[in-house]
């Protein structure tokens, strides 16, 4: 059975309070960000997968950035052990494809 990561994620309002808590999240711990979506009218999610003690502390920290700025968030989770029928969702919001290749 295959080995699945931890995955958090936290929901502002804003690309400029997305970037700035997808910056702490992964200057925090030792996560990959591993997509994003524009939900609607602004609101941003940002996705970011490591083990379970990482993905706290980076949405911990990502929160953290996001209120200092004075924003909000509006929601965030950890999601320790995610089913393995969720790769289809992530899937959706990879940006790995968007990337030049670093070869």
């Amino acid at each position: 059975m295959r080995n699945y990561e931890a995955i958090g994620s936290i929901e502002t309002f804003g690309l400029v309070f997305a970037l700035e808590a997808a910056d702490a999240m992964c200057k925090a711990a030792d996560v990959e960000v591993i997509g994003y979506e524009n939900v609607a009218s602004g609101y941003i999610s940002v996705i970011v997968r490591g083990d379970v003690g990482a993905c706290y502390a980076a949405v911990e920290a990502g929160v953290a950035a996001v209120e200092k700025m004075g924003a909000e968030v509006y929601s965030s989770v950890v999601i320790p052990r995610p089913h393995e029928d969720l790769e289809k969702i992530l899937a959706k919001y990879s940006i790995k494809d968007l990337l030049p290749s670093q070869e």
